[in-house]
């Protein structure tokens, strides 16, 4: 896995006819969630959005995506994000989206490989409101955290918890009534959001960073393989399908040598869970994320909830999953694009060891989750393809925000590191809103003033034919647009005039119970 173990660099990689392929991989991954037919419909997801039956129905205790990386201005620290809430649309009020009040939000680490947890910090939010008796969540422009018209906020309290062989060690209170950043209402409730985002990024005793509040999601990819197949024919490629949706983030910035065993073991797992509280005070797990796409794609419907009750130290349970993949079946079923040979041993050092010399840890015991090498320092200029491009600081060696996990995954599915080169990918290859140099790094959430684009969009051609619809489409520009439209529109009333002259002729004709013949 260096620089040269890709045939062609980044720009390369993408006009080799990737999106034949991609379709093939993503129909495999949404057939393989979803145990359904080939050509039907089913809700979107990305990594885990909505990725097993309890927890969709149950979206502020569902872990949408989870980083892990050496801070770019800082690299004497980590900085570990998770996120939760997947597919906010930013004008969905008048309730908005908050952090759930029954819930305990964590984030693992294991700093030795034994698959178990040695710290763990855990984030629990509170409610406030300062007016019942009104519907709004704010009564007018808000211009900072404790802004009186700010009618609804939250707080939330850190506590880091020490363990020993899975038993909780020491309890320490690291803070407490920190402040959330609020949805994103719309400009004119909130005229400065970035003033607002500010405020909410809290230092933290023992050189810590905190922030929890809304941001953009932060997953790029291209989810419309759910209309039949890209479209049907292959046209509906290279749109990031999560633009404009908006997540709830938590961010922690904490010195690496806090986290990491030693500086001669600097590797360390990471994963994320929710726990929600019932109607007896007890708490159980019904969340759990490290890797991306794991219990997506890698794990079958059958195993999806019980992963996400389950912790590390039991990943035993799901190696088949991995070893003996079901998603290059379906491609080989499908496209009869030949499946790499099983058992699937490089599959186990990117989603269950780590891979040598890079992040893997001394005797680890095989489980899930995100494993970042806190020595190896932060590039100037990240590649997108992390590892597999020759940047060790990137996927899978932890996460960063602008890593291209599906075309990496997709890749190594495929075979790229026992030999089958291939260069699949959704021509996505970056977020649509660009990540911020400093903690908390996640991009400002959209607004609901803000309106999607009602634009057309070039279609792709996707088999790397040349002419055709796609030399059509992508000439287009906005006259082109409205003269279409202004067309589609006379027709549409000669149509009406039609069927009202002929449905009035009919009237005149008794006899007839149609018009037709």
């Amino acid at each position: 896995m260096t620089a040269d173990s890709t045939a062609g660099g980044p720009t390369q990689r993408r006009g080799r006819s990737v999106a034949l392929l991609t379709c093939a991989a993503l129909t495999a991954g949404a057939l393989a969630a979803a145990g359904a037919g080939m050509l039907q419909p089913q809700p979107a997801s990305a990594s885990s959005h909505r990725e097993a039956p309890l927890i969709q129905g149950q979206p502020q205790f569902d872990t949408t995506d989870v980083y892990a990386f050496v801070s770019p201005d800082h690299p004497d620290s980590t900085t570990l994000v998770a996120n939760w809430l997947p597919f906010q649309e930013p004008a969905g009020g008048p309730n908005f989206y908050t952090f759930a009040s029954d819930a305990r939000y964590d984030i693992h680490i294991d700093s030795d490989g034994d698959a178990q947890d040695d710290l763990l910090y855990r984030f629990t939010f509170t409610d406030h409101r300062k007016n019942e008796n009104t519907f709004l969540y704010n009564t007018g422009a808000v211009e900072s955290l404790d802004d009186p018209d700010l009618n609804f906020t939250q707080t939330y309290d850190i506590e880091l918890q020490r363990l020993s062989h899975g038993k909780v060690a020491s309890r320490h209170q690291l803070a407490k009534d920190l402040p959330v950043a609020p949805s994103n209402v719309g400009k004119a409730s909130m005229p400065d959001y970035q003033k607002l985002r500010d405020q909410a990024v809290r230092k933290v005793p023992g050189g810590l960073k905190s922030f929890a509040g809304q941001a953009d999601d932060p997953f790029f990819l291209d989810l419309r393989v759910f209309d039949l197949l890209y479209g049907g024919d292959l046209s509906e490629v290279g749109n990031d399908t999560l633009k404009g949706y908006n997540v709830n983030s938590i961010a922690l910035q904490v010195p690496s040598s806090y986290l990491r065993q030693s500086e001669e073991q600097p590797v360390i797992g990471v994963y994320a869970t929710t726990e929600r509280q019932n109607a007896q005070g007890e708490w159980t797990r019904v969340s759990r994320l490290g890797m991306p796409l794991v219990n997506e794609v890698v794990n079958p419907v059958k195993d999806k909830d019980k992963f996400n009750a389950s912790s590390p130290e039991n990943d035993g349970d799901f190696l088949k999953n991995v070893t003996e993949p079901e998603l290059p079946k379906l491609i080989e079923g499908i496209y009869k694009i030949k499946a790499p040979a099983e058992p699937r041993n490089d599959l186990v050092s990117v989603f269950l060891t780590g891979v040598k010399d890079v992040n893997q840890q001394p005797d680890g015991k095989p489980s899930e989750m995100l494993r970042l090498n806190t020595s190896i320092k932060p590039v100037a200029e990240p590649k997108r393809l992390g590892v597999l491009d020759g940047d060790t600081a990137g996927f899978p060696n932890g996460r960063r925000l602008t890593d291209d996990v599906l075309d990496i995954a997709l890749q190594v599915v495929e075979g790229e590191l026992v030999g089958a080169k291939n260069d699949l990918g959704d021509s996505v290859d970056a977020n649509d809103k660009e990540f911020g140099h400093s903690f908390p790094y996640v991009a400002l959430p959209t607004a609901g003033s803000d309106t999607r684009a009602a634009s057309a969009e070039t279609k792709s051609d996707a088999t790397g034919l040349s002419g055709g619809v796609s030399s059509l489409t992508s000439s287009w520009d906005d006259n082109t647009v409205m003269l279409v439209s202004g067309a589609a529109g006379a027709l549409c009333v000669l149509l009406a005039g039609l069927a009202r002259a002929m449905w009035s002729r009919t009237r005149r004709r008794p006899g007839r119970s149609s018009w037709i013949g």
